[in-house]
């Protein structure tokens, strides 16, 4: 029945030997516009809302922050598009900034881009509770937090069952918003008298006497600021590039045309937006955003044959503009986990954020950013104003970092590249650009959301370098263990041991053919002296992000797999002992070893399972946190059906007892 309850909500499982799996799972261009695009084209319903309510009463500035808007907007993606080329596995700002500039600005981006990611959520769902909300009672407005939990949960349950299956179902929300949106932003220009002279006329005018009244460094002021606390319009754009993973090959070609798909829709969307801003002069209202007031002025009063259709079609609007916002926090889900899961495969984080479930999604992942975007709004009371701010700092310090990464790679492999200069420039003019909107969002809004992301970064670094110590830590503890017992001097048997069908059987769990199996075999026979006539070696091939890159992956980690139990096996034949072995492949690495134990119990007569567990001179929760899972969880799990299971302890000294 769980089983089966299970299946129903998360899906089937996925075969890891399908040739056709990552086909069949990976999105081709369209359908990344969708999943990974939906972020950046969402960022219309509030960047430009943010931008043009800074401008104050100095609205004619707003023509030139459509300029710069567009402009921006196909600069990064450019620049991104380069990335993807260098970097067609994956990874993104972390990657690029791990491999180009140092550990340090990698974990540094790579933690940015986390929590940005879980603000992407945050924003996300906010945003799109407001926009639906617009539209309702007054008294409704007290059920808004609520309502933004139960999307958090929704987005989390659908995650969990895969990225194609989630990108499928919000398929027809960004049909809607696009058809809506693009026809509004069309007649909004369009039907407006005044042409494209006449506001340029205008603008000219009003600035030149905006000039007179403040100073060119005044307005320039001015724009500056609301082009940088706008700077939530250019956020999503990094997603294609940290998620290359889940594209059709050829990875690059699909990347990029994601991108150029992306950044036109964007452009189009924000800008136009802007300029229906301008040209309607439309105003703020209270418990309403700017767009839902934008609608309301273009379409409230259209009519078709006496029937009043614009206010049924503004709600068509808003509820697309706040479904897409939903979608976009899809990003969130399938770029956030997979940034944790490259930091875990390089040890930052902890391991388990780089393990895969049966429907192959970084399950720990999906639930940690599902459950950290929900604190984040419970925080900040869902306001969108404070979660832009929060969430564009950390963009942008990503930005910034990456592009920065670029310009030292394109001048460091100048005489091997051609068009070296065209790259170059693009990447430093991105660099320039984000890196002043991060200096002007986080020294004018720093009381208000700046310092608290900036904190909330900076405690996720430092607890990165905490994990990443420990375990390099205990590997320098283990390697020394490696090298006195991988090399034990036995000598080869002169016939191998047969199996004794009566005799007692030790089913030993280990991982790769080194110190802590090795120590864990040596202990057995030295707690139970000549007891154990076989021996069994079990150990499962974890297929995790840092594996699941094609079938010829999972084949290497297989043969890996094999080589070591073979080891095993040989020593423990050296030592007078027959021997031999069992394996599987899998995501669950809990569940393959139960189920290999229950095969052999059934197998072999009087078995036992024994266990290598590490145990630190001083425990606390975060030794237990990184340590105490698969030994621990297998004995509870076996105790239970009948099967005994022996932890044989590996003691980790502190630092002056093992000197």
């Amino acid at each position: 029945m769980r089983e089966r309850l299970k299946g129903l909500l998360l899906g089937g499982r996925k075969n890891l030997f399908d040739p056709r799996i990552h086909h069949s799972l990976a999105l081709i261009a369209f359908f990344a516009w969708v999943g990974l695009g939906s972020d950046g084209l969402s960022s219309s319903c509030y960047g430009p809302q943010a931008a043009f309510l800074e401008l104050g009463a100095h609205r004619h500035l707003a023509f030139y922050l459509i300029i710069a808007t567009v402009v921006t907007v196909f600069l990064i993606s450019a620049s991104y598009s380069q990335i993807i080329e260098l970097f067609p596995s994956g990874g993104g700002g972390y990657l690029v900034a791990t491999k180009l500039l140092g550990p340090t600005p990698g974990i540094i981006s790579g933690s940015a881009l986390v929590v940005d990611y879980i603000l992407t959520i945050s924003v996300s769902v906010a945003s799109g509770v407001d926009a639906v909300f617009s539209n309702l009672p007054p008294a409704w407005q007290g059920l808004k937090l609520t309502i933004e939990f139960l999307v958090i949960a929704s987005l989390s349950g659908m995650n969990l069952r895969g990225v194609k299956e989630s990108v499928l179902v919000m398929l027809p929300i960004f049909f809607a918003f696009m058809l809506t949106h693009a026809g509004l932003i069309a007649f909004g220009i369009l039907s407006h008298p005044v042409g494209a002279g006449t506001v340029f006329a205008e603008t000219a005018r009003d600035t030149h006497l905006a000039v007179k009244d403040l100073g060119l460094l005044g307005v320039i002021y001015i724009f500056l600021r609301a082009f940088s606390l706008g700077g939530g319009t250019f956020t999503g754009i990094e997603a294609v590039s940290n998620s290359t993973d889940i594209l059709r090959e050829p990875r690059v070609q699909t990347g990029k045309r994601t991108m150029l798909y992306m950044a036109s829709s964007l452009a189009f969307t924000a800008g136009g937006i802007l300029l229906c801003y301008l040209l309607t002069d439309v105003h703020l209202q209270p418990g309403r955003t700017l767009n839902a007031s934008l609608w309301q002025t273009l379409a409230g009063n259209w009519t078709i044959g006496g029937l009043h259709m614009g206010r049924a079609l503004i709600w068509i609007t808003l509820l697309s503009e706040g479904a897409l916002l939903f979608v976009a926090a899809q990003t969130g889900f399938v770029a956030g986990p997979r940034t944790l899961a490259a930091m875990a495969v390089d040890q930052w984080v902890p391991k388990r954020f780089a393990h895969l479930s049966e429907q192959l999604v970084t399950q720990n992942g999906v639930i940690s950013m599902g459950l950290a975007a929900a604190l984040v709004l419970l925080y900040t009371r869902g306001r969108v104003e404070v979660l832009v701010v929060m969430y564009s700092i950390n963009v942008f310090m990503t930005f910034t970092l990456t592009q920065l990464g670029m310009m030292r790679h394109w001048w460091n492999t100048r005489r091997e590249q051609q068009h070296w200069h065209r790259r170059l420039v693009i990447a430093s003019l991105g660099t320039a650009v984000t890196a002043g909107i991060l200096v002007a969002t986080a020294a004018i809004k720093f009381r208000e959301g700046g310092l608290v992301t900036l904190l909330a970064t900076g405690a996720l670094i430092a607890f990165c370098y905490i994990v990443r110590s420990h375990y390099r830590r205990v590997k320098n503890m283990m390697s020394s263990l490696d090298e006195v017992l991988t090399n034990l001097p036995l000598p080869e048997p002169k016939t191998i041991p047969e199996l004794a069908p009566d005799g007692p059987t030790a089913i030993v769990l280990v991982e790769s053919y080194a110190g802590l199996g090795i120590h864990t075999l040596l202990s057995i026979q030295r707690m139970f002296p000549r007891h154990y006539k076989n021996f069994v070696f079990c150990s499962v091939g974890l297929v995790d992000s840092g594996q699941f890159k094609g079938v010829q992956d999972v084949k290497a980690l297989e043969d890996k797999v094999r080589v070591d139990l073979a080891k095993y096996v040989n020593l423990t034949n050296r030592m007078g002992y027959y021997a031999e072995y069992r394996y599987t492949l899998g995501t669950d690495l809990i569940q393959e070893l139960e189920g290999m134990c229950l095969d052999l119990i059934k197998e072999f007569r009087r078995p036992v399972v024994f266990a290598g567990q590490l145990v630190f001179q001083r425990e606390n929760l975060f030794t237990r946190s990184l340590h105490h899972e698969t030994a621990f969880s297998i004995q509870r799990r076996l105790q239970f059906t009948g099967v005994q299971v022996i932890i044989m302890p590996i003691r980790v000294w502190e630092k002056q007892r093992a000197a």
